[in-house]
């Protein structure tokens, strides 16, 4: 059924900064199974690398869906240096799948979409609170604390890092 949740208002443990990673697909064509199916399962393995390999910098991620097309992953990294380094790495999953994704988009001829965008935060410049929820987002990445250890309103937890 899922996590409980923590009662209270809480908010990420983590001051440090933080490389957030959207990487998702658009299912254009939902008959078209062998342009997308792979590139949704591509993603699964490419995490479950990074979390049995901790040193890669993958601190926590969270699967979300944007409607019935859009399947996206939130990412935290430790920086962005690590996030760019699994990018490029030979020897890990991410490689092969990428390649074998840019040969199903030039097949595919816009059956499915692909996006990505990268943010890299430096400490101080983010702030979050749960209430009510289980450890989520960043929250989830870090590990949580109640919300008055950093400051009671956003402001203060902004200007706590």
């Amino acid at each position: 059924m899922g996590k409980q949740p923590v009662q209270g208002r809480m908010t990420a443990q983590s001051q440090d900064g933080v490389t957030v990673f959207l990487i998702g697909m658009r299912i254009n064509n939902f008959r078209a199974l062998r342009s997308w199916l792979p590139v949704a399962a591509a993603m699964p393995r490419m995490v479950a690398e990074l979390s049995e390999e901790k040193e890669r910098g993958l601190l926590g991620f969270q699967y979300l869906l944007g409607g019935p097309r859009l399947l996206y992953l939130v990412q935290y990294w430790e920086s962005k240096e690590k996030l760019l380094a699994y990018a490029s790495d030979r020897g890990g999953v991410h490689r092969p799948a990428w390649a074998a994704f840019n040969r199903r988009m030039r097949d595919g001829r816009g059956k499915v979409g692909f996006w990505h965008e990268t943010y890299v935060v430096p400490a101080g410049a983010y702030e979050s609170v749960y209430v009510n929820m289980p450890e989520f987002g960043l929250g989830a990445a870090t590990g949580i604390v109640p919300v008055g250890r950093r400051g009671d309103r956003a402001a203060d937890r902004l200007k706590a890092a």
